[in-house]
């Protein structure tokens, strides 16, 4: 009986034997490697600390959320609709889990997480509750009144009005640099698409760029062989990056990085509608709302710092003789290239945000990505920031710019701006007051970045960012001078004992595997059950070492068949 209990006890690790071990057991090294490779990414795709809320910091320009699970848009125009929008920090500590649209830039706005605009159920967890003064309860605070929204609010988005999908949607959209709010008849910095600004329904310009299909229409055998070689063709443009990638792997490029590049050629091929000025030759845009919304500034369209008119009518776009940069406005526009909102790791930020891929979204001013460097940009180029030189002051520009074209004096346009328009805008007395109202006329924006997301190596990681050792160590740090000295004497003699237990498995180059950490911490503490398992594994172990591996030897003797 008690040979068959032991041959039943041993059979069993034996079924699940070394090779079965191996593949879900790791080395201390390759966990911690695999541990480094994920904390990388997560940087990688969140590389700004998320632990502060910007509500303290008031009225400012940053990067908003929409929250659609907390906040959703209306299912009919009769149906009354809260808009909120939710800073960087909440929309990954508090909204972490919800269906969220990112906004890119908003200026003068506060958050509303945690306000009267959220759900109870859904509070700030990074603001202090202050009636309280507990943390992460916060909830039924008072919004900003100044605070302003738009349909982008409802995931809807340009004068189409129609919600973006990041899988669906191709090509690019250009946020308007903004000069009012929709109640003051602006579109409050909405995103445009380009076939939207010049006349063309999106249906009407999706058909026009299609390709057509290929073949001959004479014979099916015809469509046959025509369908083969488009089938070698694919198959030849698909298999050729994967050539190029282990070729340049070995040269030390990683594989992705090609298939990275063929993708952003792929996406890059989506050409702009006829009428819209090329990329290179303006740097910020004005759509027609805000333009009718703000008719003085019609008379800059075609004067220098400003591109011709865009018309709303396609017809008139088209009539236009096509129209290149001066040499002096293309010296200034070599070093102003269009900027993405968020580089690489611009995404539609929703529950499944870090995988979704990019949206070709653009943004025409203060991007997060370049806030920093524009800030510093404009420290060491500008001397006087908003007062120019004298007679700028004195003498009128509007007086002597060119009248407008005839069709314009009619029909609505949007108005394009190259990288030095602000030089050439009248500051007379007569005419500042209409650009005080809008100071991203005057001056470039700063934009609030969050501190960024540093590396164990670098610095102190954000509440929540940094990697279990780093977080260990910060409190480690914080704790008074005595529990402190009592903690790593604790640790040091832990440290002992489990380099001891895990020398064998190092000498022997074996797996650790969880059973054996598990026994090894159930015999640490002082488990009864743990030492008594322990014991009956050892015991086991040696009776198994003493047999002669025949028909007795309970381990041997399974496998005997291979």
């Amino acid at each position: 009986m008690a040979d068959s209990q032991f041959t039943t006890a041993s059979t069993k690790p034996r079924t699940s034997s070394m090779s079965q071990a191996s593949e879900s057991s790791q080395t201390a090294a390759e966990f911690i490697k695999e541990q480094l490779s994920l904390e990388a990414e997560a940087r990688e795709a969140l590389p700004y600390q998320f632990d502060t809320c910007t509500r303290n910091l008031g009225p400012i320009r940053q990067s908003l959320y929409a929250c659609l699970t907390c906040s959703p848009p209306p299912a009919s125009a009769a149906q009354v609709h809260t808009p909120a929008g939710v800073c960087y920090s909440c929309s990954i500590s508090c909204h972490g889990e919800h269906t969220l649209v990112e906004l890119f830039n908003k200026r003068n706005f506060v958050c509303d997480c945690g306000t009267t605009r959220m759900p109870e159920n859904a509070p700030c967890t990074l603001r202090h509750n202050s009636k309280t003064g507990q943390k992460g309860v916060v909830t039924g605070e008072e919004a900003a009144k100044s605070n302003r929204y738009n349909q982008n609010f409802k995931n809807r988005f340009c004068g189409c009005g129609e919600d973006y999908d990041a899988h669906q949607e191709k090509g690019t959209m250009f946020q308007c640099l903004g000069l009012g709010t929709v109640d003051e008849g602006g579109c409050g910095e909405d995103w445009w698409h380009p076939e939207c600004l010049v006349g063309f329904t999106r249906e009407e310009y999706a058909n026009s760029i299609e390709k057509p299909e290929t073949g001959d229409s004479s014979g099916t055998n015809t469509n046959n062989e025509a369908n083969g070689e488009v089938k070698n063709e694919e198959e030849t443009t698909t298999a050729t990056p994967i050539l190029n990638a282990a070729a340049l792997e070995s040269n030390g490029v990683d594989g992705n990085d090609v298939v990275a590049e063929a993708e952003q050629v792929e996406d890059e091929d989506s050409p702009l509608p006829p009428g819209f000025p090329p990329e290179d030759d303006f740097d910020h845009f004005l759509c027609y709302k805000c333009v009718e919304a703000n008719p003085w500034i019609k008379k800059y369209a075609g004067s220098p710092g400003f591109l011709p008119p865009v018309y709303t009518e396609k017809a008139l776009n088209a009539a236009l003789p096509t129209e290149t940069s001066t040499s002096a406005d293309a010296a200034t526009t070599g070093d102003s290239r269009k900027r993405k909102a968020s580089d690489e790791d611009e995404v539609e930020h929703t529950n499944a945000s870090l995988s979704v891929p990019a949206p070709t979204k653009r943004q025409k001013s203060g991007d997060r990505s370049g806030a920093l460097s524009s800030i510093l940009e404009d420290a060491t180029t500008s001397t006087l920031p908003i007062t120019p030189k004298n007679e700028d002051i004195t003498t009128c520009k509007l007086a002597s710019l060119p009248p407008l074209p005839t069709p314009a004096l009619a029909n609505s346009f949007s108005l394009f701006l190259k990288p030095d328009f602000r030089d050439h805008l009248c500051r007379c007395v007569t005419h500042f007051p209409l650009l005080k109202p809008h100071p991203q006329l005057l001056e470039e924006e700063d934009t609030y970045e969050p501190p960024i997301s540093e590396d164990g190596e670098e610095g102190a990681q954000s509440v929540g960012t940094g990697s279990i050792l780093d977080r260990g160590e910060a409190a480690f740090n914080n704790m008074d001078r005595v529990r402190a000295i009592q903690g790593a004497m604790a640790y040091a003699q832990l440290k002992d004992k489990v380099s001891a237990f895990l020398k064998p498995f190092a000498e022997s180059g074996k797996a650790v595997g969880a059973e054996d950490v598990k026994a090894y911490f159930e015999k640490l503490r002082g488990d009864d059950q743990g030492i008594q398992e322990a014991a009956v594994g050892a015991k086991e172990s040696r009776k198994d070492g003493e047999g002669d591996g025949g028909a007795d030897g309970s381990h041997r003797k399974e496998q005997s068949g291979y």
